[in-house]
């Protein structure tokens, strides 16, 4: 996939994230921002690994947003804290994963500019 959908697809992400919390009050904006901020990994981890298969895009996502969570629970850093959290919510292990799930189903349905028969060897390609 090409980096810069990559990139407007975060910066959308983060206005998104944005403007949950400052549009809405309650366990809306704050579980949806749950959700957001695993897919903002995922696409960073397209960034960094443009070829990487959806599936492990979602678990890489999903498997630090988690690995954050559970930190929580040993005490994260003062400087940290607005980045990573302070409080462990066990909640936010679902919308973590829902938000791995949305990115993932996103992500594998995109339609690809390449031909499915080009991808795999078909006619035409090299």
């Amino acid at each position: 996939m090409s980096r810069l959908p990559v990139m407007v697809a975060a910066l959308v992400t983060v206005v998104l994230g944005l403007g949950v919390r400052l549009l809405w009050d309650g366990p809306v904006p704050k579980y949806a921002g749950d959700a957001l901020y695993t897919v903002l990994i995922y696409l960073l981890v397209l960034l960094v690994w443009p070829r990487v298969r959806p599936w492990a895009a979602a678990l890489t996502a999903a498997g630090l947003s988690w690995a954050i969570e559970f930190a929580q629970l040993l005490g994260i850093p003062e400087v940290l804290r607005p980045l990573l959290g302070s409080t462990f919510n066990p909640p936010d292990l679902f919308w973590y994963a829902a938000g791995a799930a949305t990115a993932w189903a996103t992500h594998a349905l995109w339609p690809s500019r390449v031909p499915q028969w080009q991808r795999h060897g078909g006619p035409g390609s090299s």
